[in-house]
């Protein structure tokens, strides 16, 4: 906005130039004053000063000095009218009151404005001999630098009052709820003409009433309306020196200073008036009802020079009507809503001062009904704020004129139109493609549409287990909200958005779908000849049917690998499946279990490669022979030892030389590959090839399990085929038995926690299971019938294995012998628990022991009997027989 400059006396122009380095810095204006009382009175009514704008010739005025009654220093209040900087007032317009009077105390001063007055001024001078005679000499005598006192004063009150109503707002804000400063600082500056550094607003809550409140007297932007108010009665070259020299760099206050300048005026102004007698120091203006607290920049002097105290009361001029407007003219608002703010702009003041007063909504609806509802502006929701409770019951109709209305001063004043609407029921939409596009586990954005959201309360959404939920909202546009859907915590299914007008009894429905999170589709994968394909992408487990031209598919089995899925298709109709020829291009609707459709095109790939299994040999190591196992199914392979198999060519019906076998266990936990470059591929012919497998180099020692495998030829993978089951064996050592049946045998040797279960009995009738993790070198075990012991193998227990091992027989010992003779002449039935009984030969724990020592050499100690290795002392860990 392009500042007013004004035109400068002939006094205060000489001395600018050397007033602009001794003001560079203006004393603040934060001493305390006296207090004036002030009333106005035209045509009958009264008001206070602080509602009165501008004064009209005829205007009583009523000024009384709020004096303490302690005042030791008797002040003498004159009252001087101006009419211009060219033409001296008569002695007439100077009315004094002695303030140390009784009178003067109790009544103040009656005075009556006079035709032709511009400007008032009131002074507070010490009583002196010649007081009233030098005041009214030094202004008659300048009477434009006083007009122009008159003036800056004004101004600066102006926009004191502007920059008072910004800092206490601020600062209330910062002491109560710091987040709203973000929302609320910029409808502080549009209101009163402030300038908001948006930087400020980007900092923490906590730091940003400080950066808002910095450099406080250079925040206040040129105001028109102000200025029009004090410079009614002025002309003259926008070329001010003192002006133009407060908006230097130097003085630091940028281009919008204008308090600063007014400042930098008054200070220069006053400067100039400086006697060897006399001192004046201005006085600014603070408003509140009939009483004017005045604040000054300098201390008063009771000495030589005494100091005289100058005051500007509100200009004689024609009134100066606020040009307020609202914000948008085209918006509609809610003639329901409990606090309607009318946003408007344009006339600071309306908000700073108290000069617009009794304001008011007239509302006019149908059938020539009108209603009057009170309004206050606040400069914090940045307009009129009208209380609506006085509508009660009163129907307007849907359609409502408002009419803002008021006073400025003493004069009628009539504000800016709105347009208003009650609540009605409306057609509430989703934008085209938000509806579908609901994901629960997360905040969602979507916009709603209807004829007119003025209306809107509340929001909520009614979750599928029927918990409601406060939304989020805010208005983007007169027909549009934008709503935050909270859905982090929800569950898929069927919502309700219930939308609460103010003066509607009820909400209304809004239906919604929510939706778990679309899977990514990524391909679809089928060769000539399959019946089924593989489908890539994420969150598959909600796929529920795939339709590729027809041909319906259904998923199988579903894996996942590095956050991606590939869930199996399989075709309900596999004859119609494998017809599809090779390069065919099919358009796939993929349906998931919600009911959304997602669309995918696919090729149709050539046929995989497939080879069939011809035989397989194992080649046992030295340790596999050694574990005293015999594996009975022919595709159990022992870890460490070698499979050679070999595969004929089936599509492509011969080998090159870029074929791969794959080798993986079931769940793909390990895998190998060979090939012709690494040796584990070998061509008979182009028809046959051999290849062999070390599990134990290819796999590690934790590996087990089935084992599949699958031709790769040119990258193109074939179906995996079953190949051989990889278990891990124990070392199954002695098998020592005492010479008592009933009495449990110990087993020793290695990796035992190989072992599932043993039984003497081939269909594991009464197994005696070993525990996970089993740490121990030693089992007990039934004592074995015909010298058969039966092994089931962890990594395959579906598999029944002999375990090859010579009973090494006990003598009994005497105590034995006599217990048995007597048991046996007693005809007790045979026991059919394996648990050690104590009078068992061994102590009771064998789960501890250490490994058993090795056999000795043929021949070494014969005709020794065998002794059991120094067994433990704790039976803690030992598996008890299962009955």
């Amino acid at each position: 906005m392009a500042l007013r400059l004004r035109s400068l006396p002939l006094i205060a122009l000489v001395i600018a130039s050397s007033a602009v380095a001794a003001y560079a810095d203006p004393a603040p204006f934060d001493l305390v004053g006296p207090t004036l009382e002030v009333k106005v009175t035209r045509g009958g009514k009264t008001l206070p000063v602080s509602e009165v704008p501008n004064l009209s010739p005829g205007d009583r005025l009523a000024i009384k000095a709020d004096l303490p009654p302690t005042q030791s220093a008797p002040y003498l209040m004159v009252v001087a009218f101006l009419r211009g900087s060219t033409n001296p007032p008569p002695p007439s317009w100077f009315h004094r009151c002695n303030t140390w009077t009784r009178r003067c105390a109790e009544q103040g001063i009656n005075v009556r404005v006079p035709p032709d007055a511009e400007q008032v001024l009131v002074f507070l001078a010490p009583k002196t001999g010649g007081d009233f005679r030098t005041l009214v000499g030094a202004v008659r005598g300048l009477p434009g630098s006083f007009v122009r006192a008159s003036q800056d004063l004004n101004q600066a009150t102006l926009d004191r009052s502007r920059l008072e109503s910004y800092l206490a707002s601020i600062r209330a804000l910062n002491d109560s709820d710091p987040s709203k400063l973000k929302a609320v600082a910029p409808l502080l500056g549009r209101s009163l003409a402030i300038q908001v550094d948006q930087k400020c607003l980007e900092k923490i809550p906590e730091l940003q009433a400080p950066c808002l409140m910095e450099g406080q007297d250079s925040l206040i932007l040129n105001d028109g309306h102000s200025t029009s108010i004090v410079e009614a009665l002025t002309s003259g070259p926008a070329t001010d020196l003192a002006m133009e020299a407060s908006y230097t760099p130097q003085l630091r206050y940028g281009y919008y200073s204008p308090y600063v300048a007014s400042v930098l005026d008054i200070a220069r102004i006053m400067a100039s008036f400086d006697t060897a007698q006399y001192r004046y120091i201005p006085a600014l203006a603070t408003q509140q009802g009939d009483r004017i607290a005045l604040s000054l920049n300098a201390p008063p002097s009771f000495h030589d020079p005494l100091s005289v105290l100058v005051a500007a009361l509100p200009a004689v001029e024609q009134p100066q009507l606020p040009p307020l407007h609202a914000v948008d003219p085209k918006e509609i608002y809610c003639a329901r809503r409990t606090s309607l703010v009318l946003p408007v702009e344009g006339a600071p003041l309306v908000f700073s001062t108290r000069y617009a007063h009794d304001m008011r909504l007239t509302l006019s609806g149908e059938g020539g009904r009108s209603i009057e509802l009170p309004a206050e502006a606040d400069a914090e929701q940045g307009g009129f704020v009208v209380n609506t409770a006085a509508l009660g019951a009163a129907s307007l109709g849907d359609s409502i004129h408002g009419s803002l209305e008021g006073y400025w001063g003493f004069e009628r004043y009539d504000g800016p139109d709105f347009q208003l609407m009650n609540a009605h029921t409306e057609a509430w939409q989703l934008d085209a493609g938000e509806g579908g596009a609901l994901i629960v586990g997360r905040q969602d954005t979507v916009h709603l549409r209807a004829a007119s959201i003025s209306c809107v309360d509340t929001i909520m959404l009614r979750d599928p287990a029927g918990k409601e939920l406060k939304v989020q909202w805010k208005t983007v546009k007169p027909d549009e909200v934008e709503l935050d859907l909270p859905l982090k915590q929800v569950q898929p299914g069927s919502m309700t958005l219930l939308v609460k007008q103010y003066g509607a009894s009820k909400p209304e429905p809004v239906p919604l779908q929510a939706f778990s999170e679309a899977g990514h589709l990524g391909s679809f994968t089928i060769y000539s000849g399959d019946s089924e394909g593989v489908l890539k992408g994420t969150r598959l487990d909600e796929v529920a049917s795939l339709d590729m031209d027809g041909i319906e598919f259904v998923p199988g089995s579903l894996s996942t690998s590095l956050a991606t899925d590939e869930l199996s298709m399989v075709a309900r109709d596999p004859k119609a499946a494998a017809a599809l020829k090779q390069g065919a291009s099919a358009n796939l609707r993929v349906t998931l279990k919600d009911g959304r459709v997602l669309r995918l095109q696919s090729v149709v790939g050539a046929p995989r490669p497939s080879v069939a299994l011809i035989g397989k040999s194992v080649e046992p190591s030295r340790s596999s022979s050694d574990s005293n196992i015999e594996l009975e199914n022919q595709d159990e392979l022992p870890q460490d030892a070698a499979l050679t198999f070999s595969v004929r060519a089936q599509s492509p019906p011969t080998f090159g030389h870029d074929e791969q076998i794959d080798v993986a266990t079931a769940d793909d936990s390990f895998s190998a590959t060979l090939s012709l470059s690494n040796g584990g591929i070998t061509l008979e012919n182009s028809q046959v090839a051999v290849a062999t497998l070390d599990p134990q180099k290819a796999f590690g020692s934790s590996a087990f399990g089935p084992l599949k495998f699958r031709i790769v030829v040119g990258g193109v993978t074939g179906a995996w085929q079953p190949l051989a089951t990889l278990v891990r064996l124990p070392q199954l050592r002695t098998l020592t038995c005492p010479a008592t049946p009933e009495l449990a045998c110990k087993l020793s040797g290695s990796d035992l926690f190989l072992v599932d279960a043993l039984s003497t009995d081939p269909k594991f009738g009464h197994p005696v299971e070993v525990p996970d993790g089993f740490p121990g070198y030693a089992l007990p075990v039934p004592h074995p019938i015909g010298g058969q012991l039966y092994v089931r193998l962890r990594d395959d227990p579906s598999v029944i294995n002999l375990a090859a091992l010579d009973v090494r027989q006990l003598p009994p010992s005497p105590q034995e012998a006599a217990r048995a003779a007597v048991r046996h002449a007693a005809a007790q039935p045979e026991s059919e628990s394996f648990d050690i009984p104590a009078e068992s030969p061994y102590p009771p724990d064998l789960s501890n022991e250490g490994p058993p020592a090795p056999a000795a050499p043929a021949g070494h100690g014969a005709g020794k009997s065998a002794q059991p290795a120094e067994p433990p002392s704790s039976a803690a860990a030992l598996p008890p027989a299962r009955h």
